[in-house]
């Protein structure tokens, strides 16, 4: 199986955090944001966008950098630095969302979400979102890093064993290490067994 990065299907705060791997900055330009936004995985989570320029960029990359200790700080039930909270406050309500009726023959009546906003605004609000649903959610203490030595992803286990973001990448890297210490004398990489 090949796995390749980035890795999606977690819960979206999750998958944005993961844009950021041990490689590098999988979001810092435009190209890199649109392709993470074209993963099959966000379809229907985020509000399509047109073009990807700059300031979708810039507004990626705030919420993101808010994220990241505002989750460290929730996991280990403790108060998301005020900057955090001001960054992800300012994303929601630069673009309130409301629930717009229709009828469809299809569907019948519908109830979307509606963000009269620029599309940067309108991504870091839902970006935002997400996040606030992870941090307030009951399953914030149960977030996760990977624990292979040489990666940063968070995943949401849904086994209370699962200890790898990728089980067949991170997992079989550390069992490998693991084998060649035991067989060839080497040392292996600080995993616990």
């Amino acid at each position: 199986m090949t796995v390749t990065f980035p890795l999606t299907g977690e819960p979206l705060a999750l998958d944005l955090l993961n844009t950021r791997t041990a490689e590098g900055d999988l979001v810092a330009d435009p190209a890199g944001l649109a392709a993470w936004l074209a993963e099959p995985a966000q379809a229907g989570r985020l509000t399509p966008l047109g073009a990807v320029g700059a300031a979708e960029v810039a507004a990626v990359l705030a919420v993101r950098e808010a994220a990241r200790p505002a989750l460290a700080a929730a996991r280990s039930g403790e108060r998301p630095p005020a900057e955090a909270l001001r960054v992800l406050n300012g994303a929601l309500s630069a673009a309130p969302s409301h629930r717009v009726l229709d009828w469809t023959r299809e569907g019948g009546l519908t109830a979307a979400a509606h963000r009269p906003a620029d599309p940067a605004r309108r991504l870091a609000a839902e970006l935002a979102e997400a996040v606030a649903e992870l941090l307030a959610g009951p399953r914030v203490g149960e977030v996760r890093e990977c624990e292979a030595h040489d990666c940063v992803l968070l995943f949401l286990p849904a086994h209370p064993r699962r200890r790898w973001c990728v089980a067949s990448v991170c997992g079989n890297r550390a069992r490998v290490a693991r084998y060649y210490a035991r067989h060839k004398g080497g040392l292996a990489p600080q995993e616990t067994a």
